[in-house]
């Protein structure tokens, strides 16, 4: 059967027959017939449809369990990280059918500017306000997705050959993107509250900065959500030193209940987010909400980079907001959150984990016997993808041993195994390794 759909002769939304038909029609046991069907649906192949049958999927399952006779070396990726619950595409779909009326697809394929829609900048506002922090919906622009929102961002804040401050261990991307525009990243030091205003105070003295990017919540790598007292100091540093901020806040719908440093400094912070975490990882709008000193500049650089929006998306995120398809997903995608960390510490007691039980994350510092790269190496070779501390490290001469885990994307009995399997890893000498 898998031979049947990976060459096509079953196409994606065809219908399996009903077990007991195949059963006779393979001349097999009704048993076998229905273990057939489970594996086929545990390698990602097929999806059942209560009260309809068995389908063959739309789209071939990636970070599925690896199936009983795939060769060993298939790939547990713990590099990616996009939350994705049982319900996802149920919950989704049930609010598509008002977007696929010809009238309003016809209005959705147009296309629109960083201004986006009166309705979707009223509906990004609601999504992105967290404890008393609303922002308004003028002060909202959008871009095709969190990346380019903070692309957008740097671009107006910083000139090329600039200086931008970031945590010390930061969003590999920002890297990447700083690259690009010239940009040069400047490590703050940090510690258990996150980013240290007297670091950022120091390094500023010494050589200017144009802006600075922090991650106050949930912060990726290291799951730190930095206190109240001290994203008030980092405001007042800030403003003493007029050096403006981008937050990324794009974790922080699993930890709601505390203000973003917007907040405190809410007329030098561009806070950037995005749909993809909180919707599903193909849908990608995101957003930018910015002070009125710098609306210009930052719906410039959109403009400029070719970083617009998708009317269709920021329609159906519209749709999904108002009729409570975003929330339900949030309020799954945290309890699954919560399920996984469980699973984490459980998996891997006995190590050094920096972590949250909100987060979708954890950060592990290996045993001293390990290299950062020898165990990346290690895990590989299980057939394990992880990422290492040279990867978010705003200073490339200074990676500590350590990994980070992606906890959201694989399946909850792959992630077991692949936690089981890291931690016996960790648990053995390198020597013991014969590494290619």
């Amino acid at each position: 059967m898998a031979a049947e759909i990976a060459a096509g002769r079953l196409r994606p939304g065809d219908r399996l027959p009903p077990q007991r038909r195949f059963a006779r029609q393979y001349g097999i046991a009704g048993s076998t017939a229905a273990r057939v069907y489970r594996e086929l649906a545990r390698r990602g192949l097929t999806v059942g449809e209560v009260g309809r049958g068995t389908f063959v999927r739309a789209t071939e399952g990636r970070g599925g369990a690896p199936a009983l006779s795939d060769p060993p070396d298939q790939r547990i990726n713990l590099e990616l990280n996009y939350p994705v619950v049982p319900e996802q595409a149920r919950l989704l779909a049930q609010g598509m059918g008002g977007l696929l009326r010809t009238d309003v697809l016809d209005a959705a394929l147009r296309p629109v500017g960083a201004a986006g829609t009166p309705e979707a900048r009223a509906a990004a506002a609601a999504l992105l306000a967290r404890a008393d922090w609303r922002p308004r919906p003028d002060q909202v622009l959008c871009t095709g997705n969190g990346r380019q929102a903070i692309s957008a961002a740097v671009a107006a804040l910083v000139p090329p050959g600039g200086r931008l401050g970031a945590e010390e261990f930061t969003y590999p991307v920002l890297k990447s993107i700083a690259g690009r525009l010239g940009v040069t990243v400047v490590p703050l030091a940090m510690d258990e509250h996150g980013v240290r205003p007297e670091s950022l105070a120091d390094t500023h003295r010494r050589a200017p900065l144009h802006a600075v990017y922090v991650q106050p919540t949930l912060h990726n790598p290291l799951s730190l959500t930095m206190p109240p007292a001290r994203r008030a100091e980092l405001a007042a540093t800030l403003r003493r030193l007029d050096v403006p901020a981008i937050e990324d806040t794009v974790w922080a719908f699993l930890y709601d209940d505390t203000a973003p440093l917007a907040a405190s400094a809410p007329e030098r912070t561009v806070v950037v987010d995005s749909l993809s975490k909180r919707l599903a990882p193909g849908l990608t709008a995101g957003f930018a909400v910015v002070p009125e000193a710098l609306a210009a500049r930052v719906e410039a650089a959109i403009r400029s980079g070719g970083w617009a929006p998708s009317r269709f998306a920021l329609e159906a995120a519209t749709r999904w907001h108002a009729d409570g398809t975003v929330q339900a997903l949030v309020h799954a995608k945290r309890q699954e959150a919560e399920r996984r960390q469980a699973l984490a510490r459980d998996r891997l007691s006995g190590f050094t984990l920096r972590t949250d039980p909100r987060s979708c994350f954890c950060w592990w510092d290996l045993p001293p016997a390990w290299r950062a790269d020898l165990f990346v190496a290690a895990a590989s070779r299980h057939g394990i993808a992880v990422t290492p501390a040279s990867a978010f490290t705003a200073d490339p001469h200074r990676a500590p041993s350590a990994v980070r885990l992606g906890l959201a994307s694989p399946p909850l009995d792959t992630l077991s195994h692949a936690l089981t399997t890291l931690a016996a890893l960790a648990r053995s000498a390198p020597d013991d390794l014969v590494l290619a």
